[in-house]
């Protein structure tokens, strides 16, 4: 009951000073949404990351140039170019394992895309004839490359939904021509609409796709592989898949220690595993820059509340001498500072899943498959560290207005 009081006093004191409480809430209201909005974009992030990597399949490995730790992402996913992967590897691979159903090897580019006066910067890939079964997806007009097409420097294309239509508008494209870096193609198919990709090679609908040896010596001008993907028959058979690729690749490349490896072979549940530690790191960090706002907004709550104290002097004189105790008047201000958090922390809570409902219709909008996810854990712990705050840095004024002395306090002016 006296609890309640305290509450009832601490409301009208927040009224009889609004602006003041309004400017010391607004801290602590952006702080808990930062948290919110940080761990909410980041958990809906790290799903359409994994997500995408697990539509893949996981029964495909994955062979990158350039070694790394187990733990740690290869360098070629950190932008570094590695050159010690070739097509031959490739091949040598796929002829000598029989436990790999088939598999594809990858290089990536920009280049210009010319077509009747129509200049567009466009992602490419060149890859092998068995695009469509490793990555399971489909053509919806016309066909792929087959391996005569692959190893013979074909000039032809099969291009994305969404490259078909800025070329073609809604003309159809196939047996039409388009220029890539001074060579002319043949449109010969139109993969299927696929969801939008932030992971792995580029968005399969914005892509323009040709066989992996003409990518490489006239588009390129390379002999080395970005990466390859190799899909096992069975998910039993792929630790001894990833022992076999490894033996191929070292003989190929006169490795005799395994320390000194040129490449990393992961398999999609080590992927995984990798890129959740990876995305449970930044998201934490960031989480971590959130708490700091609100523990600026406990600064301000300290701030005020000092200004509290030294303009409430006589009133904590008068309650003293009327019989209060210095534990009530400790409770008191430390019941203020908690209310002004936790109003802050309600009303950081709603705005927080505002402004993350708005991302989830924004990124929806441009075709990414984006979740709406509000943890609880996050509603949570911004709650209980914007009260927790709002005590620890009001426990200085409130301690110093319960030391306040009845009779000095009543002849202040």
């Amino acid at each position: 009951m006296q609890v309640l009081n305290h509450i009832k006093i601490s409301y009208k004191n927040l009224l009889a000073v609004k602006l003041r409480s309004f400017l010391t809430i607004l801290g602590i209201i952006i702080g808990v949404a930062s948290v919110i909005v940080i761990f909410a974009v980041g958990q809906s992030a790290q799903e359409l990351i994994l997500d995408q990597v697990r539509g893949i399949g996981t029964n495909l490995i994955a062979v990158m140039p350039g070694a790394s730790d187990e733990n740690a992402p290869p360098a070629a996913v950190m932008g570094i170019v590695v050159t010690t992967l070739k097509y031959d590897d490739f091949l040598k691979i796929k002829k000598e394992i029989p436990e790999i159903e088939t598999g594809g090897g990858y290089v990536l580019g920009t280049t210009t895309v010319k077509n009747n006066g129509t200049n567009l910067s466009m992602s490419f890939t060149g890859t092998t004839a068995d695009y469509l079964q490793v990555e399971d997806t489909n053509i919806s007009q016309g066909r792929f490359f087959n391996k005569e097409e692959t190893n013979n420097l074909a000039k032809v294309a099969v291009l994305g939904k969404n490259s078909a239509k800025d070329l073609f508008g809604k003309q159809d494209p196939i047996g039409k021509k388009i220029k890539i870096h001074d060579y002319k193609f043949t449109v010969i198919g139109v993969l299927e609409d696929r969801a939008s990709a932030i992971f792995g090679i580029s968005n399969q609908n914005d892509t323009v796709f040709i066989p992996l040896l003409t990518a490489q010596k006239l588009i390129l001008g390379i002999n080395h592989l970005a990466f390859m993907r190799l899909k096992v028959n069975s998910l039993e058979n792929i630790p001894l898949v990833k022992s076999a690729v490894a033996t191929i690749l070292r003989n190929q490349h006169n490795i005799d220690n395994p320390a000194n490896d040129d490449f990393s072979v992961r398999d999609q549940a080590s992927a995984l595993t990798m890129i959740d530690n990876i995305t449970n790191a930044l998201r934490y960090f960031l989480l971590s820059v959130g708490i700091i706002s609100l523990i600026v907004g406990g600064v301000g709550i300290m701030n005020v509340m000092l200004i509290a104290v030294n303009q409430r002097i006589r009133e904590v004189g008068l309650r003293k001498a009327v019989g209060a105790k210095n534990t009530d008047i400790l409770l008191q201000f430390l019941i203020e500072s908690a209310t002004i958090s936790f109003i802050g922390g309600v009303i950081g809570i709603i705005f927080g899943i505002a402004v993350v409902f708005l991302v989830y219709l924004g990124i929806n909008a441009l075709g990414y498959n984006w979740q709406f996810l509000i943890s609880l854990q996050s509603v949570i712990i911004a709650v209980s560290v914007s009260v927790l705050i709002g005590l620890i840095f009001g426990l200085y004024p409130a301690r110093k207005a319960s030391r306040i002395s009845p009779m000095e306090a009543l002849r202040y002016e």
